[in-house]
């Protein structure tokens, strides 16, 4: 695994020892930025089931601001924490060993707003509606943000959650990626209007 384009482009990243983790293939990560970006101009982004970091760190890599990383295995942070410094990437990341819903109410207690966030759960949670959802609900994205989720083939993902509507949704092998925009700026405005109406 390595970090595909970027001002930290060609740097290796370690993988998490054993079978717990499923890091995102170099394949699958340089589909998601070109479907994404394939560059940013600023914005903080959440990488909320981390793993290695290695989507997070891409996303700075390629000129987001700041990233947070979240993950409930003390082993993945580690990693985290030693790709990060690799990448010499630290000083833009905060990293957080918390369960994914205790961690999306602690951020919000801060008022931090995302515009990006990846989510790349184990595939056994299948919690990933109930996960945006939360986003939503806590006020924990910018207008217009994008949430790129990791999931199973056969995991039937809602085409819609909330205000996230999915806009482009690929397979690789076993694993599908679905990409969400929520605009809320548009909808807010819809509603104002239909209620004047």
């Amino acid at each position: 695994m390595r970090v595909i384009s970027g001002t930290a482009k060609g740097r290796a990243l370690k993988a998490v020892p054993g079978t717990g983790t499923r890091p995102t293939t170099d394949k699958v990560k340089e589909a998601i930025f070109s479907m994404i970006g394939p560059y940013f101009d600023g914005g903080q982004a959440l990488d909320l089931y981390a793993g290695t970091g290695g989507l997070g760190i891409e996303a700075l890599s390629r000129g987001m601001d700041r990233a947070v990383f979240v993950d409930g295995d003390k082993r993945a942070l580690d990693v985290v924490q030693h790709n990060l410094q690799a990448t010499r990437l630290e000083e833009q990341a905060e990293v957080y060993r918390n369960d994914a819903q205790r961690a999306l109410k602690a951020l919000a207690k801060r008022d931090v707003r995302f515009r990006l966030v990846f989510l790349d759960p184990p595939y056994k949670l299948r919690t990933i509606e109930t996960i945006v959802q939360s986003l939503q609900s806590l006020a924990l994205l910018e207008p217009n943000a994008t949430i790129v989720v990791e999931h199973e083939t056969d995991y039937a993902v809602e085409e819609r959650i909330g205000r996230a509507s999915c806009i482009r949704r690929v397979q690789y092998g076993d694993t599908m990626v679905s990409i969400y925009s929520v605009n809320t700026i548009e909808e807010d405005e819809e509603e104002m209007t239909d209620e004047q109406a």
